[in-house]
């Protein structure tokens, strides 16, 4: 030591190997992030901790107190890394000499400067405007993270927990070094949002950040698939609580059996030692104790031990029976279809649901076949054994009753209904034309031997009587064409068979045909079904739309004009010729395929010799009947005359008899297979029990009565009004505590049979948090069904007794009560496959209820709150709640109106208006 001159201390560092003087220390750069042109050097040892470095910049920059900081360490390379435990050593966080440590302050809205996310706001302007009330604060939806929203606004409406979080307590807590945590990491992410919805400067926070950690340190919410929000939330307050467990070294403890000891004390050393290897707010705040009770069934053994709960998962009570609704298809053509409803055992199969439909129908279960119907289709269609948990209560289920099994053998025929276009389907490779499934499918058996198309035509015209209308021969006799020759007019009488008089005048007065075999004429009469329909009285219609079917049919018509004569040279249509050559044919019934356009071989195969005509001379008929059907199908149907057709073959064509509709084979899709047609005159279901008839777009619009073939009549049954089952939360805990056997998959090791038993089991509630969440078990898993209960839970908003379900009857002085406060609701919507969730919460500074739909906050009043839809309650000890700070927000507002945002620009990024704010639209994720 000399005068004057500054002492050089050097410290004694402990390395791994010796001690050692520390001569040379570590020289860092210091800056702040939001100027890092100002550095300043400063010398720190080895053995000195990261919060020594942190104090020293919060000197040197003059950082206000009470600020919230966090350090980065920049390499040379310029990678930055975090310092998270500013506990470590300057030696042990790797930090050396020409390494920049970077210090930022958190921003007043919760947001760091490094890492500020997408905040939804409407401008650059309006980021410093925004002040609201802290808490009330949507949660962007990142894809179908709306189960993590609820879970986090449920939990940040939980007074304790938030402000141990916005008070900073959390920071000396982090446990960077427990095997079973994150590193810290869940809890920081955590505590960002927790600071950001709190701030009061945001309509929504973007929860990226978190949803990425969740993802890494749990792989089952990876991506953005639908997930429970229970299960995250339970993983989350596990996660909080390793991350922030005060305990440091786990030490091992061996539990030991009650063995007749009383429960206090057996009770009391379980907390104890779950304290000591569990010491964190989660446990302080959330975690009660329970007695459970097993008797092995052999040996009577009965073991007592007390374990720790964090939330009590309680089952609803389930019922035996389930309520389905169908529809019912007579076999009488005339009768609409009628809606039951029928009561099931839940665990029953498809006869059971004949069974309880032929009790009102009085029609044997034996003559019933039931089916899903979906987008005109079968979806499916069930076998008497099935089970009934394959049908959802979504689901259009129709019951269709079969005609009387004879001694013949049957086929079970699905008929479906498809509507042509007037474009050929080129996408398909094929020269068929695009077709377009409508209406209600049906199913009805018909004999092997009645399976020629001829029959079939025939039947479906009977089975469809009721929407469809056949024509009138009578009408026919009255048709006249007086633009014609007198040979051609007589011709052209004796082949009028079929065609009505309606399509014959629309056909004149048009002075136009549309193109022969698809469709009739383009008149705009009504069918007779339609004018009737009117007069019927109002019938509930199916919920069904038929918007696109009546879009195709009217703008599907393709209108062709022709010309009015036919005379000369080789176009003479009624040469001498040309009738004896069809004369020649008329036994076989075969004609010309360039003059044809019957899609009915026995149409042609009744004429008479003057019947088959149009062949031309040069082309004497010499076709088989197959070719004749196949050269129908391409040639009838198309939008251009062929090259040698000249306009009064087709004007001849267009005057046979036609049939409504084509009977084609199909796949259970309701489209044609490549390779199949109807080359035969018969169909083969062997291999293929699907049909649809084909209409063209002009005769559907004709014979097809649509809001006929809609119509449906309800049964009594419906009328009477279904009771929603109400269940008293108080029965939903009784079941919790009551005795239930194990199950197989699930045995106890008996320590004095030495084997594993099925013992019974009893849970009982020996001590409760001051935050007590309950879950509502609405997803029921069993071997035989998988459901959701949409039973509506009554649960106390307030005042919620506990006393009597505690095993700790005499409470002394020091012991809490067992009275709970409703804070918060985490909702879902939907069923096992889909759904949505959503949150109602109290605001810890106002008590004003809210609902939060993702980035969608409004106001909620308190008889909004109770609902079928409740799945988590989250209920605060009534000792530990706190009274509020601030006026309820609605005393002095306009009951008009439930939106929180008050002027034009939060309205739009709340995304609703005040007009819109009084319901809640529900979206499937």
């Amino acid at each position: 030591m000399v005068d004057g001159q500054p002492p050089l201390e050097r410290k004694v560092v402990d390395l791994p190997s010796t001690l050692k003087v520390e001569v040379y220390p570590v020289e860092i750069f210091l800056c702040l992030h939001s100027n890092m042109e100002n550095v300043i050097t400063d010398q720190f040892s080895r053995t000195d901790s990261i919060h020594a470095i942190q104090t020293a910049m919060c000197r040197a920059f003059s950082v206000p107190p009470g600020s919230e900081c966090r350090l980065w360490m920049k390499s040379s390379d310029s990678s930055c890394e975090r310092l998270r435990n500013v506990h470590v050593s300057v030696l042990d966080a790797c930090l050396s000499s020409g390494m920049t440590v970077i210090m930022e302050m958190r921003n007043s809205d919760g947001t760091w400067p490094s890492s500020r996310p997408q905040i939804m706001r409407n401008s650059v302007e309006e980021q410093d405007s925004y002040r609201g009330q802290p808490g009330v604060c949507g949660l962007t939806n990142l894809g179908n993270t709306c189960f993590m929203n609820s879970a986090l606004q449920c939990l940040s409406n939980t007074p304790p927990l938030t402000e141990y979080f916005l008070e900073n307590l959390y920071l000396n807590e982090l446990n960077f070094t427990n095997p079973l945590g994150m590193k810290g990491e869940i809890a920081e992410a955590y505590a960002d949002v927790i600071k950001q919805m709190w701030s009061g400067r945001h309509y929504s926070v973007v929860p990226r950040v978190f949803k990425t950690k969740v993802g890494h340190f749990a792989s089952q919410f990876l991506g953005y698939q639908q997930h429970d929000s229970q299960e995250l939330l339970s993983f989350l307050l596990d996660g909080l609580h390793e991350d922030l467990n005060r305990v440091k070294n786990k030490e091992y403890i061996e539990l030991r059996d009650a063995d007749g000891r009383p429960d206090h004390e057996v009770a009391g050393e379980a907390w104890r030692n779950h304290l000591r290897r569990n010491d964190s707010v989660i446990v302080d705040k959330f975690h009660g104790l329970f007695k459970s009770t097993l008797v092995c069934p052999e040996c009577r053994k009965v073991s007592v031990t007390f374990d720790p709960f964090c939330y009590l998962s309680v089952p609803l009570p389930v019922s035996k029976e389930r309520v389905m609704e169908v529809f019912f298809v007579s076999l009488d053509p005339s009768a609409k279809p009628v809606q039951h409803r029928v009561v099931v055992p839940k665990a029953g199969k498809v006869s059971d649901l004949c069974a309880a439909l032929s009790d009102m129908t009085n029609v044997p279960p034996t003559q019933m076949v039931v089916a899903d119907v979906f987008n005109h289709r079968f979806y499916k269609i069930y076998n008497a054994d099935e089970s009934l948990s394959c049908i959802l209560d979504r689901d259009d289920i129709f019951v269709y009753e079969l005609a009387q099994v004879s001694q013949e053998e049957q086929v079970l025929l699905a008929l479906y209904l498809r509507e042509r276009s007037h474009y050929r389907d080129y996408g398909s490779g094929s020269s068929s034309y695009g077709t377009s499934l409508f209406g209600h499918p049906l199913l009805l058996n018909v004999p092997q031997s009645r399976c020629s198309r001829e029959e079939l035509y025939s039947l479906f015209l009977q089975r469809l009587a009721r929407y469809v209308r056949t024509p009138d021969p009578s009408e026919e006799l009255e048709e006249e064409v007086e633009e014609e020759e007198d040979e051609e007019e007589e011709l052209y009488k004796s082949q009028t068979n079929g065609i009505s008089d309606d399509e014959q005048e629309g056909a004149e007065a048009a002075g136009s045909s549309t193109t022969p075999n698809c469709g009739g004429s383009s008149s705009d009469s009504q069918s007779d079904g339609t004018a009737a329909a009117e007069l019927q009285p109002d019938v509930n219609q199916t919920p069904r739309s038929a918007e696109r079917e009546d879009a195709e049919t009217s703008n599907g018509s393709v209108v062709q004009t022709e010309p009015d004569h036919c005379a000369g040279g080789d176009q003479a249509c009624s040469t001498e010729e040309g009738m004896s050559a069809c004369a020649d044919q008329s036994a076989t019934g075969c004609t010309d395929q360039s003059a044809t356009g019957c899609t009915d071989r026995s149409a042609c195969a009744d004429q008479s010799p003057t019947g088959c005509t149009d062949a031309a001379p040069e082309q004497p008929c010499e076709t088989t009947e197959e070719e004749s059907t196949e050269t129908k199908q391409e040639e009838a149907c198309s939008p251009t005359p062929p090259p040698n057709e000249n306009p009064a073959k087709r004007r001849a064509c267009r005057r046979r008899r036609k049939n409504l509709f084509t009977i084609q084979a199909v796949n259970s899709n309701g489209t044609t297979e490549r390779g199949t047609g109807d080359g035969g005159s018969a169909v083969s279901f062997s291999s293929q029990p699907y049909v649809a008839i084909d209409w063209d777009p002009d005769m559907k619009k004709r014979f097809y009565n649509e809001n006929e073939a809609e119509k449906y009549v309800k049964h009594s049954s419906m009328e009477v009004p279904q009771q929603q089952a109400t269940v008293q939360l108080q029965e939903c805990i009784e079941l919790f505590t009551t005795v239930e056997t194990l199950e197989e998959e699930n045995p106890w090791y008996c320590p004095v049979c030495k084997k594993h038993q099925l013992a019974t089991k009893k849970l009982d509630l020996w001590s409760l948090p001051e935050v007590l969440i309950i879950h509502l078990k609405r997803f029921s898993y069993t071997k035989f069904t998988r459901e959701k209960l949409d039973s509506i839970v009554d649960f106390p908003l307030r005042d919620l007794d506990f006393s009597d379900f505690l095993l700790r009857k005499s409470l002394s002085s020091e012991e809490p009560p067992s009275r709970y406060d409703l804070i918060a609701v985490s909702n879902h919507y939907g069923g096992l496959r889909d759904g949505h969730y959503t949150s109602y919460a109290k605001n810890k500074d106002n008590a004003q209820w809210y609902y939060f739909d993702d980035s969608k906050v409004t106001y909620a009043s308190e008889d909004q709150i109770m609902t079928n839809a409740a799945y988590v309650l989250f209920y605060h000890r009534q000792d530990k709640i706190r009274k509020p700070t601030l006026p309820s927000p609605l005393t002095n507002s306009t009951p008009s109106t439930n939106n929180i945002a008050s002027n034009k620009d939060e309205d739009e990024a709340l995304g609703a208006s005040s007009s819109s704010s009084s319901y809640i639209t529900m979206e499937t994720d």
